[in-house]
């Protein structure tokens, strides 16, 4: 075999395995992803669910409490102090319902992480052998035009994949007002 049908041979094994180890590697990556998404969109309604009814029984705990300061059953000193603690617990259950909005932004990290991983399977599908459209001679005598229209091909994907995936989640704090999605 000569020199230049057995480099052809090569790369196209090269290419048709990197396609085939990336698809398989790819395939785990989307199933990883997608079962987090499912993982945290449960733990996300539970924690959720949890919040609002422990704010509901803080809400009881504080009428009980008002129900004693109208009473007269509380010393005047004390009822600023159980004002204030009321005000920072309203604050501190609000800031946890509020922070739960990372749901959102994750679900939207992970479907543009998937679409990506979509993309990248199609430029690997442009390496595969299957897609090299000629014969074996036609592989080893014109190895480098075949190289160039697989390059041009891939470069083609890319930049596909990026005007479609262009907008971004740019949220960088869960504070509330700081969310810039698109």
């Amino acid at each position: 075999m000569s020199e230049k049908k057995l480099i052809g041979s090569q790369v196209k094994q090269l290419l048709s395995g990197v396609s085939d180890h990336g698809r398989t590697h790819l395939l785990e990556v989307e199933t990883d992803l997608a079962q987090t998404a499912l993982l945290l969109g449960e733990a996300i309604e539970k924690l959720g669910v949890s919040f609002m009814a422990m704010h509901e029984a803080v809400l009881n705990e504080q009428q009980e409490i008002d129900v004693l300061i109208n009473e007269g059953n509380v010393p005047p000193e004390s009822i600023e102090k159980i004002r204030e603690i009321q005000k920072v617990i309203g604050q501190h259950v609000n800031a946890a319902v509020t922070s739960l909005q990372f749901q959102d932004l994750t679900s939207q990290l992970i479907s543009r992480t998937i679409q990506r991983c979509e993309g990248l399977r199609e430029v690997l599908n442009l390496l595969g052998a299957e897609n090299i459209q000629s014969t074996n001679e036609d592989v080893n005598e014109n190895i480098e035009q075949i190289l160039l229209n697989a390059i041009a091909r891939l470069e083609k994907q890319s930049n596909d994949l990026q005007a479609v995936l262009r907008k971004a989640v740019h949220q960088k704090h869960l504070d509330s007002g700081d969310i810039e999605l698109f």
